[in-house]
């Protein structure tokens, strides 16, 4: 085995990429950056009825967008990049080929004729007799006559590995210790399909021994593969690489992560507006830590910071609001011109790049402390480019309060004056003494004036808004209101 840390994310193209799989991407990847070893990407795409160029691509994206590289994998949708290539399992299926026949010629493997009739009532019949449902090894020694007779009646074999009937094997797991296996309770797995392609645990193990893999990470519903991968691994004579499974993730209610817990891909949480780095950082704390508890991390910290000994074996919690939270600290700490910028999208879907009215930067300038998502920033801001038709509920409340006309009209009047600066030191002053002539309260005053201009009863700082929407807008606007007001 090579003694450079090499790892591997090997997703099957059936779907997108979710959460799950990105924790594990992630470690992966972290786990190669710290040793100073390589990350390979593969194609799991045995699947032949259920994997698709589209899932491929989606998958790519999801990593990319991530900020993941590897160093060895897919380029795109079919070619590769790396030494140890092809990068997709079904251009790898003639190396397959090659080692199922030394197996078979070993003695190791054998052809398998049984139906899936035959199977399902296998399986009926132990639950029957409450035994694990398990392949009960008939074919394991079957005649070359008899062989001969169940091909010449059209049943096609499956190829099936003998493991061994005695003993135990154990897998010394990085994560959990050492995990005994009793080999009388394995069963024979199927290798090789009757639609002659390879199966999911044959074809990994061929794949991480020739790819030099030091190490494979991955989540724990792969534990109960291992003890047959590693029975495989001896049959050819070949060193396992170390293993480490990942704690599962669960949901706040205690259930598996899925879509009612919210998105679950991790394209959607990119269309929410979450930045790449909350989610490295969270994805890291879900079933990591360090001994301090540390909570955000740069990149480089993550890095050198990161090590199967931090990864705890009880399920993880996935955490809607703490990752929200993140996400708001992240945008916070991002700098005014690059939330502009990540913000294009969302903006430009909303209909409000190009839009008269004030410079973005500076309206979403006002909000910056408010966002947890880049996806609030249009709605936040489209007061600025879109006059309110009508104002919401809590402002035509307000709108409706006695007096409320009169307010508006005095303002307009109060803030026509053009050689008055239009500031918002200067805006407050001329207000206030406005609010003191009138014998009003401040309340009594800026709630109707934040409600005509905004159609909001919420917002940026009133004085701030108002001078970066401008005299023209401002007076446009109360005037308006006013005039709904009859």
């Amino acid at each position: 085995m090579t003694t450079k840390v090499r790892t591997r994310f090997a997703p099957s193209p059936t779907g997108y990429l979710h959460i799950g799989g990105a924790r594990t991407t992630l470690y992966n990847w972290l786990f190669a950056r710290h040793h100073g070893g390589e990350f390979i990407l593969r194609i799991e795409d045995t699947d032949e009825v259920r994997s698709t160029p589209e899932s491929v691509t989606a998958i790519l994206d999801s990593i990319q967008w991530l900020g993941l590289d590897w160093d060895e994998g897919p380029v795109d949708g079919t070619a590769s990049k790396g030494p140890r290539g092809p990068y997709y399992q079904m251009q790898r299926v003639a190396i397959y080929r090659e080692h199922l026949e030394r197996l078979l010629k070993d003695g190791k493997a054998y052809r398998c004729y049984c139906t899936k009739e035959e199977l399902d009532e296998m399986r009926r019949l132990a639950q029957l007799e409450k035994r694990p449902p398990r392949y009960d090894g008939r074919c394991r020694s079957l005649t070359d006559a008899k062989r001969r007779e169940l091909e010449a009646a059209g049943r096609k074999p499956s190829v099936r590995f003998k493991m061994p009937t005695d003993g135990a094997t154990i897998v010394d797991d990085r994560i959990r210790g050492k995990v005994s296996f009793e080999n009388s309770l394995q069963q024979d797995l199927v290798i090789w399909k009757t639609t002659d392609g390879p199966t999911y645990n044959f074809a990994c193990v061929i794949d991480d021994h020739l790819m030099e893999l030091s190490h494979v990470i991955r989540g724990d519903e792969h534990l109960s593969n291992t003890p047959s991968q590693i029975q495989i691994y001896r049959a050819l004579g070949w060193e396992p690489p170390v293993f480490a499974h990942l704690s599962m993730i669960m949901g706040p209610d205690g259930g598996k992560l899925s879509k009612r817990h919210g998105a679950t891909s991790v394209l959607e949480y990119r269309d929410q507006g979450y930045l790449p780095h909350t989610m490295r950082n969270y994805l890291a704390l879900l079933g990591w830590s360090t001994p301090d508890s540390q909570q955000l991390f740069t990149d480089p910290e993550l890095i050198a910071k990161f090590d199967l000994a931090g990864c705890q074996k009880s399920p993880a919690t996935f955490d809607t609001v703490k990752l929200q939270w993140m996400n708001g600290e992240y945008l916070r700490a991002t700098s005014l011109d690059e939330v502009v910028k990540l913000a294009g999208p969302f903006l430009e879907k909303a209909g409000l790049t190009g839009k008269p009215g004030p410079d973005l930067k500076r309206t979403i300038a006002l909000e910056h402390e408010k966002f947890k998502l880049l996806s609030e920033v249009p709605e936040l801001v489209s007061f600025f480019y879109e006059r309110p038709a009508e104002p919401a509920p809590k402002a035509a409340k307000v709108l409706g309060a006695p007096g409320a006309k009169d307010v508006l009209l005095g303002l307009a009047e109060l803030l026509k004056n053009g050689s008055e600066p239009f500031e918002d030191k200067a805006l407050e002053a001329r207000i206030r003494a406005f609010c003191a002539e009138k014998g009003l309260k401040a309340g009594q005053v800026f709630h109707p004036l934040r409600a005509a201009v905004s159609g909001r009863t919420e917002g940026p700082t009133l004085f701030l808004m108002l001078e970066v929407m401008g005299r023209e807008e401002v007076l446009a606007r109360l005037k308006a209101a006013a005039e709904r007001l009859g």
